[in-house]
């Protein structure tokens, strides 16, 4: 049986990258990416700095770039893949974008909207940790950089 390199795994690297990016600008080191099948169809980082907007999250530049190349405000057949727990601003945009799967690594025990219930629409699922120790370690060293 072949094995699928465009896996979870594969998406969250991306992302990953994306974090990356946000780290090397001197923003909160945050990646997103959004899949449809095998194809990424947005990919963002953290820009609240560059932007001077507290809204400009990964994630919320992502759904914006998704639906604008899907021609539609709805993610049902799309995966988001974010190396951080996304928070409850964010939550509010994905239940009313309604991506069919979020997956993210690192949980955010502060600011994450998992600590809050019914935050997003019923039918997405939900999958944390992957690569949790990599996105975790990334929001780390840019702390300890700026201490």
């Amino acid at each position: 049986m072949p094995i699928n390199v465009f896996d979870d795994n594969y998406f969250m690297r991306r992302a990953l990258a994306e974090a990356q990016q946000a780290f090397d600008l001197g923003e909160i080191p945050v990646g997103c990416v959004i899949a449809m099948g095998n194809k990424i169809i947005a990919k963002a980082h953290n820009l609240t700095e560059q932007l001077t907007d507290v809204t400009a999250h990964a994630e919320m530049i992502a759904i914006t770039s998704a639906s604008e190349a899907l021609g539609g405000k709805f993610l049902n057949d799309c995966t988001l893949y974010v190396t951080l727990e996304p928070c409850v601003m964010c939550a509010g945009a994905l239940f009313w974008s309604r991506p069919g799967k979020i997956v993210y690594g690192a949980s955010d025990p502060k600011r994450g909207f998992e600590r809050h219930t019914n935050l997003l629409h019923p039918k997405t699922k939900v999958s944390g940790g992957l690569l949790a120790d990599e996105s975790a370690q990334l929001i780390k060293a840019f702390f300890e950089e700026k201490r």
